[in-house]
């Protein structure tokens, strides 16, 4: 897809999973970084952080850390199964309110895109599963409106034990990759952190940059997520780049997940929320400075 889409370089990232190191081909099994290279694509693998208990969308994004590290490999065990306690108990908590949805029949087992039943672990599960399934049997309108529905109903938001985003970033420093802000404007306007209090969104991320966050992502997806302010990608881009770009590396990112084949309305795509090949090479450039 990157291909066909004239793109020079992507990053593959996900929430608390790390990402493939090798890909499957006609040929046998490969490093997924030369098949990409062989593709003509600059390819940078990462880790989704879901970060903060008590303060929603605060995800750091760690690239290119020491996969074989232990304390990665502690953390994604540590989040796998913190994910799956929590996200069967919401399944529960939705159905004892009027909304069934059985864990394991609704969101464990699921049709491929050729029609199939499939079964995932619960390690694979993703909250997201659940706001389309909720969307599906017509609790909400959509996915976007389902995962509001549960943010904002203290009975719904199950918190589950996340990663201080502190931690995060001094764990993604350690294991040799550089720590970058994901969507920053999902995080409310005014927040009530733990450790720092009621604070806004501008001092929860200058707290952020304190504990030495490296990157910010200034364009993304907003109109097709849950976003709950009235500014347009653009005017946001514009804000963020104001704000912190002496301060930190600008990245961005479409959010892309296959919508699209998932029947998703007003899907992201690849590449729509992409930066300058030369703010990537900033990036490399930080990668390089932390190896």
């Amino acid at each position: 897809n990157a291909v066909e889409l004239g793109l020079k370089a992507v990053a593959i990232k996900d929430h608390d999973t790390p990402p493939p190191e090798y890909i499957n081909t006609s040929k046998g099994e490969v490093p997924i970084k030369e098949y990409a290279k062989i593709c003509g694509i600059e390819l940078v693998l990462g880790y989704e952080f879901s970060t903060d208990t008590y303060v929603d969308d605060v995800h750091i994004i760690g690239f290119e850390l020491d996969w074989s590290h232990p304390l990665v490999k502690k953390e994604v065990n540590r989040a796998k199964k913190s994910k799956s306690e929590a996200y069967r108990r919401l399944c529960e908590i939705l159905t004892e309110k009027g909304m069934p949805i059985d864990y394991d029949k609704d969101i464990l087992k699921y049709h491929d895109s050729d029609g199939r039943i499939k079964k995932r672990d619960s390690t694979e599960v993703e909250r997201k599963f659940i706001f389309e399934e909720m969307a599906k049997k017509g609790y909400a309108k959509s996915w976007e409106r389902a995962k509001l529905m549960v943010r904002d109903d203290p009975e719904l938001n199950v918190r589950r034990p996340k990663i201080a985003p502190e931690d995060a970033i001094s764990l993604i420093h350690e294991c040799g990759g550089i720590a970058v802000l994901a969507h920053p404007y999902l995080i409310d306007k005014t927040v009530k952190s733990e450790k720092i209090g009621k604070v806004s969104r501008k001092e929860y991320i200058d707290n952020l940059i304190n504990q030495g966050l490296d990157g910010i992502e200034a364009r993304y997806t907003y109109n097709k997520t849950s976003y709950k302010g009235n500014k347009n990608p653009e005017q946001i881009e514009t804000e963020i780049r104001n704000k912190y770009a002496d301060k930190l590396y600008i990245s961005g990112g479409s959010d892309y997940h296959a919508g699209e084949k998932k029947g998703v309305i007003n899907p992201r795509f690849l590449g729509e929320a992409g930066i300058s090949f030369g703010e990537f090479n900033k990036l490399k450039e930080a990668l390089h400075k932390t190896n």
